[in-house]
């Protein structure tokens, strides 16, 4: 295996094959970076990108349907093709899609509901997950599975350049240098405008940010799933590394809708069967919490989903979260998390504090 020195040598010795191309993209992306900025939503700074985006994403994980190892059951695309354009038109300025999600599928309808757009949000995708036998996943960091993989994406997103492009697993864990050298040597060919990571912990962030800076994070954080306080999200505020969470609603469990006979109806190609937190003796407690955040939607005239967005956005840590879209009929009850401003009384109700 070769050490870390190597590939920090390697990545100072790319020389950009595109620089032609790269300045294009560079002059095209400024212009649609002061577009981006007029939107009706709040709107925050991503870290040190520059990037100014509203502080809910679109989440394209379940577009990607069904039929594959984390597919989420059967999914009409024209129906997500509505989605995203509500979603647009309301003005959220990103969708944060991957190769993964459908094995393509989810960045070919991404693709499609952004052609002929006059102004395309952000398009974040993410890549190291391959197709394997039976539509499960394999992991992958290798350099030219890397460089394969982001040329498919930039085709079925149909963009000249991916605007975040995400490691999606440290795994394996010993070519995670290797995979951080490619995605620089993408950044420097113009190829993708920022570069970051997902999943990873503090130690893995450390060990790769001698190769090229890690602009951006996108940790699993919720009511549920809270171990990205434990030293991720401090680091990242501390080092000037933007976030964005992902299933701040816990993968639907904790919009409201999701009751035990539904969870019992889910499709048997839908992930969330299995998932330890649909199932007992978990799920007695999760849903205790939904009862809790129906109580908060109820003040905010919102719905529960809303504020356990919102919830996630109280951390200083965090500039964005993930909300995942089926259908537009969706859209407008959610994205009023971007505005909700939780007092003291809320988050004592929903975590169930008492003073």
């Amino acid at each position: 295996m070769r050490d870390r020195r190597w590939y920090v040598a390697r990545v100072r010795q790319v020389v950009p094959a595109f620089k032609g191309a790269a300045l294009t993209v560079i002059l095209a992306d400024r212009a649609k970076d002061e577009a981006m900025q007029r939107t009706q939503l709040r709107t925050t700074q991503l870290g040190a990108t520059g990037l100014e985006i509203t502080r809910v994403g679109f989440g394209a994980w379940a577009i990607g349907g069904g039929g594959w190892e984390f597919g989420w059951g059967p999914q009409e695309d024209a129906d997500s093709i509505a989605a995203i354009h509500r979603a647009l038109e309301i003005g959220v300025n990103w969708i944060d899609t991957a190769a993964a999600y459908g094995f393509g599928h989810s960045e070919q309808v991404v693709g499609r509901a952004l052609e002929g757009l006059a102004e395309r949000p952000y398009v974040f995708t993410k890549t190291s997950l391959v197709e394997g036998p039976g539509r499960r996943v394999v992991h992958n960091l290798k350099r030219d599975s890397i460089l394969r993989e982001a040329e498919a994406s930039l085709g079925r997103l149909g963009v000249d350049a991916i605007d975040l492009y995400q490691i999606h697993w440290p795994i394996p864990e010993e070519d995670i240098e290797e995979g951080w050298s490619a995605f620089a040597e993408l950044k420097q060919e113009g190829l993708v405008r920022h570069i970051g990571v997902s999943n990873f912990n503090a130690e893995q962030l450390r060990r790769i940010q001698s190769i090229a800076p890690v602009e951006t994070l996108q940790p699993q954080y919720s009511l549920i799933d809270r171990d990205a306080e434990k030293e991720l999200l401090t680091l990242a505020e501390h080092e000037g590394i933007g976030v964005i969470v992902y299933s701040p609603m816990a993968s639907g469990l904790l919009t409201g809708r999701m009751t035990r006979d539904r969870i019992a109806r889910l499709p048997d190609d839908d992930w969330r069967k299995s998932d330890p937190r649909f199932r007992e003796p978990q799920l007695s407690r999760n849903l205790a919490l939904v009862e809790r955040l129906k109580t908060v939607a109820a003040r905010h005239d919102t719905t529960p989903g809303a504020i356990a967005i919102a919830w996630t956005l109280l951390n200083p840590g965090v500039n964005g979260a993930i909300a995942g879209f089926r259908r537009a009929d969706q859209v407008d009850p959610i994205l009023t998390a971007a505005s909700i401003e939780l007092a003291g009384d809320d988050i004592d109700e929903i975590e169930a504090r008492t003073r």
